[in-house]
């Protein structure tokens, strides 16, 4: 290999691993989402989300797909509370499977057909009893319709990973 192509390489080298950490062990304080809700703005807190949540430099991160209001055998209930609280423990069997917990999902993204007023309660309900006051960043997207027809409601989820 010619020596300048070499150089090349080793350089690049070289600048790809600057910045990059020494492996360290992490504490368990290390592995915690901060949660910022600045004071000059709206707290949020009372409609079940945060403003901000802040990953750590040491956490992986885990993107859930959209879970629907279906029952492990794929039906779905016509009911919009319904929905929702059976997508909620669709997200929590995700969780388990990734060995995560509530307290871990940093971002929500909901999506609500025909969203009203009506269906706020519903929602802020399901999720603070998901994650009680670990409550994560989240945005509501009201849409026409979602992939399914009778699909009401859909969530998914960021999850930094121990």
């Amino acid at each position: 290999m010619p020596r300048a192509i070499t150089r090349l390489l080793i350089g690049g080298l070289i600048i790809m691993t600057m910045g990059v950490p020494a492996a360290t062990t992490a504490n368990e304080n290390d592995l915690k989402l901060t949660i910022v809700n600045p004071k000059n703005l709206y707290d949020p807190t009372p409609n079940g989300y945060s403003t901000a949540v802040i990953v750590p430099r040491e956490g992986r991160v885990a993107y859930i797909s959209g879970q629907g209001g279906q029952d492990s055998s794929g039906a779905l209930s016509p009911d919009f509370a319904v929905q929702v609280q059976q997508a909620y423990a669709n997200l929590r069997t995700a969780l388990d499977a990734l060995g995560a917990r509530p307290d871990q999902v940093a971002k929500l993204t909901v999506f609500v057909v025909d969203h009203d007023m009506s269906k706020l309660e519903v929602l802020t309900r399901n999720v603070k009893e998901m994650f009680g006051a670990a409550l994560p960043a989240q945005t509501l997207i009201p849409v026409p319709k979602l992939a399914i027809d009778p699909m009401l409601f859909e969530v998914d989820a960021v999850v930094m990973l121990e």
